[in-house]
């Protein structure tokens, strides 16, 4: 037996047993503050909404350990458990070329895996979202996102899957930088794509209409020097009641997104305020240095299956007996969150941080106060906890904790 056969389940257990004790530990956090509103928070949000809130939370965390334990299951029974491998061995029969026999199980992988999660996802929209005012999608809507997903996954998906084994097959031992090389190019095409072609797909986007919000965000927008093709209005109430703002695009084809959430909720100011935290991460570097980040991240990505690729042990340690080149790609693919979990308080830590710089950022541009009472109106309206663990949110939170960001635009204020 292979040491990775034994030590992969072992890091497993390992990743599963943190993040349920990790769950545990904010229900419990959740729970002990149910009963009292926070002090800064006692005279905009009630005892009432802040209970919704725990409930929420708390329902999101038993939900996502039952998810946990199934994707897990459903992990060992793929890897180790042989069920990749006879998943190759039932395409092979097709008598395909290699290259499409492997596109053709990579493919039938991915819809097993996304067939096995559709109940999870119908569950937690139709059920948990729904139990706590939020869900706004139909079955319809639901079954057409769903439709139009595999359709663009198709669309994009399978031509790049195809262009990477074509590559390990045929370019030699440097494949994986030409790889690396393809898989950037395409990551930006995407996100060229993706405000004009693709996100319309999914939601109604409108201009916002002319007006003093307009007006507003616009000086705004020029005084921060970010240059976009405009600001326009999301129909996110089309699915839930949660609000957001975001800026999609690259180069001067960016686009500034607004839901209608947003904008039905907070005053001008407010959303003023929102907006100005968004552009800090643009004025700050953050977008450009994750993007560099995650450009570096992925080149270390495909130089270590480049490696691992050609080690017969990896195949066989993760039930596998046959080595493939799709093999070599889907092994990597599910085993690397397993390894890399270690890593998410390092993450989180950095998206905090930023997340801090922002809230400054905007109090500078516009109105910390206004940021501030915008963020206790969707802390509210989204039900989002206000006593979460400390420890739980280290590891898990890409946002700092309600108290400590109010706290902090108060001092900036000051």
């Amino acid at each position: 037996m292979q040491p990775l056969t034994i030590l992969f389940p072992v890091l497993l257990a390992l990743t599963v047993a943190t993040r349920l004790w990790l769950a545990a530990r904010q229900s419990r956090a959740v729970a002990a503050h149910a009963d009292q509103v926070p002090a800064p928070f006692a005279d905009s949000i009630t005892l009432e909404q802040h209970g919704k809130a725990a409930a929420y939370t708390r329902d999101r965390l038993a939900f996502g350990r039952v998810h946990l334990l199934f994707d897990s299951v459903v992990l060992v029974a793929v890897t180790v458990g042989g069920g990749y491998a006879a998943l190759a061995t039932a395409v092979g029969r097709l008598g395909l070329p290699e290259l499409w026999s492997g596109v053709a199980t990579l493919a039938a992988l991915t819809l097993i895996l996304g067939a096995l999660d559709l109940p999870f996802s119908a569950y937690s929209t139709f059920r948990i979202e729904a139990r706590h005012g939020f869900n706004r999608t139909t079955p319809a809507v639901f079954l057409g996102d769903l439709a139009k997903g595999l359709l663009l996954a198709a669309v994009l998906g399978l031509p790049i899957l195809t262009v990477v084994l074509w590559l390990m097959a045929r370019a030699g031992r440097a494949w994986w930088l030409y790889a690396w090389l393809i898989w950037v190019a395409f990551g930006l095409i995407v996100t060229y794509l993706w405000p004009r072609f693709i996100a319309p797909l999914f939601n109604r986007f409108r201009a916002l209409e002319a007006g003093e919000l307009r007006e507003r965000l616009t000086r705004l927008v020029a005084a921060c020097g970010f240059t976009a093709d405009g600001l326009f209005v999301m129909d996110g109430s089309r699915r839930s009641s949660h609000g957001n703002a975001y800026f999609t695009g690259v180069g001067r084809h960016k686009r500034i997104v607004l839901f209608d959430t947003l904008v039905e909720r907070l005053e001008g100011a407010e959303v003023e305020a929102v907006l100005a935290h968004e552009l800090g991460h643009f004025r700050l570097h953050h977008v450009r240095l994750r993007l560099l980040v995650g450009v570096v991240t992925s080149l270390v990505g495909f130089a270590l299956l480049g490696w691992l690729a050609g080690r017969g042990w990896f195949y066989s340690a993760l039930g596998v007996p046959d080595p493939s080149l799709a093999a070599a790609l889907a092994l990597f693919a599910l085993v690397t969150p397993v390894v890399t979990f270690p890593l998410a308080p390092i993450s989180a830590w950095w998206s905090r941080r930023d997340e801090f710089a922002a809230d400054r950022y905007a109090a500078r541009q516009a109105d910390g106060a206004a940021l501030a009472r915008a963020l206790v109106k969707l802390y509210r309206d989204n039900a989002s906890t206000l006593t979460p663990d400390p420890l739980y949110s280290a590891w898990h939170d890409s946002h700092p904790p309600a108290l400590a960001r109010i706290a902090a635009l108060a001092g900036a204020a000051g």
